[in-house]
């Protein structure tokens, strides 16, 4: 089939590249000409473990293009996925400026009946707003060509994006035609070959179905961190609660991890959007609203207690604290709403030094400090740790799961550690000499 996606971000890139890795003709489109050229030559702009190699084998194999021609994306494929940014306004709505100035374009271009696809993250309501759109650019031409918009939100987890678009655990579709629906089975029937299936539905459940997938998970979060501080408080210890109600088959065992809070592009922007679509039809989210106030208290509550017993151990400005992690998870190189942010933010303004390493997110975080001065990246793990009073865990990197405690000892100045992802048995840390802090476990 022959595809064009508009928008070479992390959505619009691995969908497209994944189409065109199951044999389809693709063409990737973008204003941003240093994006393309890049592209061209073969070099991922994100962060994805395998991504390089499929655009290098999918580029030989002449099956994916990378252009600036928005025009020409429009006028030679059938498939036309709209896979924007949507970022959160300033009332907390999604900003679909982008998503109406694609659908500008195919209404200026389109030449024949087009299925317009909205892969881009977007409230209930916006394909009809993209089919208005393109239907007004047509009858500024006095133009009739048929087309369709449909809804096909994505799942994808960064980390194991390509896993996700290659083998979806289900396809969610919302359209309003036969004709739209038959292109879209067709289109996805090889992803699927596992039996996983294809929900069919109307749009506007389409697009509530991805708001509704992202607000439980961020609510199962902020439940299990809600219960940490309890934990901490009575004594408890919250990995043996979750072990406890993981085993529940009505609950299960995925996102039930105690930490820091939840970050990234897609959690935080899809809990305010959906609060906010909620406001503007007259219902209040409460839970959602609390969902949102415990993410950022659980948050603030870590680098509260780092920054009392940093005092407590009388460690003063201009002395250093390491930290390991600054991606909001492992896998990525995304450093969008990520609890390091605000934690290297309050310790550089106690005046600390920080060393820091991530394998893959140092560049994008010491481009958003402006190369500040008091934080330093390190090519390795154990070097950041050197003349260290503590180290602060931030992302769960494999590398970090069983270090050489000995060697970090002999190169810390004092043997503390703060655990924001409970990544280490808390006897076993104990028992290599060190003082260990984590998340909703007793000290």
């Amino acid at each position: 089939m022959k595809i064009s996606v508009f928008g070479t971000g992390y959505v619009g890139l691995v969908t497209g590249i994944c189409f065109a890795e199951m044999g389809n003709d693709v063409i990737c489109a973008d204003i941003d000409d240093a994006k393309i050229a890049k592209l061209k030559a073969g070099e991922s702009p994100i962060y994805e473990p395998g991504f390089e190699n499929l655009i290098e084998s999918n580029l030989k194999a002449k099956r994916i293009q990378f252009t600036l021609d928005l025009r020409q994306a429009v006028l030679t494929s059938d498939i036309l996925f709209i896979a924007v940014g949507t970022p959160s306004d300033t009332d907390g709505s999604a900003d679909l400026k982008h998503v109406l100035q694609v659908a500008e374009t195919i209404g200026r271009e389109m030449n024949d009946y087009k299925v317009v696809v909205i892969k881009s993250t977007v409230p209930v309501g916006t394909a009809i707003k993209v089919k208005n759109v393109i239907q007004k650019e047509l009858s500024i031409r006095l133009a009739s060509f048929e087309f369709d918009v449909v809804s096909n939100p994505e799942f994808l987890r960064e980390g194991c994006a390509i896993e996700d678009a290659l083998k979806p655990s289900r396809v969610v579709v919302g359209c309003e035609s036969d004709r739209a629906r038959d292109a879209m089975r067709r289109l996805y029937e090889p992803f699927l070959k596992s039996g996983n299936p294809l929900l069919m539905m109307d749009s506007l459940s389409s697009e509530m179905t991805k708001y509704a997938a992202n607000a439980m998970l961020a609510t199962k979060i902020s439940l299990m961190n809600e219960l940490s501080r309890v934990c901490e408080k009575v004594g408890a210890d919250i990995e043996n609660v979750r072990r406890g109600i993981g085993s529940d088959p009505r609950i299960g065992p995925h996102f039930i991890f105690a930490g820091v809070g939840y970050g990234g592009s897609c959690f935080p922007k899809d809990v305010r959007a959906l609060i906010k679509a909620g406001a503007d039809a007259g219902e209040r989210m409460q839970i959602l609203d609390s969902v949102e106030q415990t993410n950022l208290l659980q948050r603030n509550n870590f680098i509260r207690k780092i920054i009392l017993k940093l005092k407590e151990s009388k460690v003063t400005a201009s002395q250093k604290v390491a930290v390991w992690g600054v991606s909001f998870k492992p896998g990525t190189d995304d450093i969008r709403e990520a609890p390091s942010l605000d934690l290297i933010s309050a310790l550089l303004c106690e005046g600390v030094q920080v060393s820091a390493y991530d394998p893959v997110a140092g560049e994008p975080m010491k481009s958003h400090f402006k190369n500040n001065p008091q934080l330093s990246f390190f090519e390795d793990q154990y070097q950041a740790l050197e003349g260290a009073q503590a180290l602060i865990i931030l992302t769960e990197w494999k590398s970090f799961r069983e270090p050489n405690f000995e060697k970090m000892k002999s190169l810390m100045k004092q043997a503390l550690i703060f655990d924001g992802r409970n990544i280490y048995n808390p006897k076993d840390v104990k028992s290599a000499g060190f003082e260990y802090r984590s998340i909703g476990r007793p000290s």
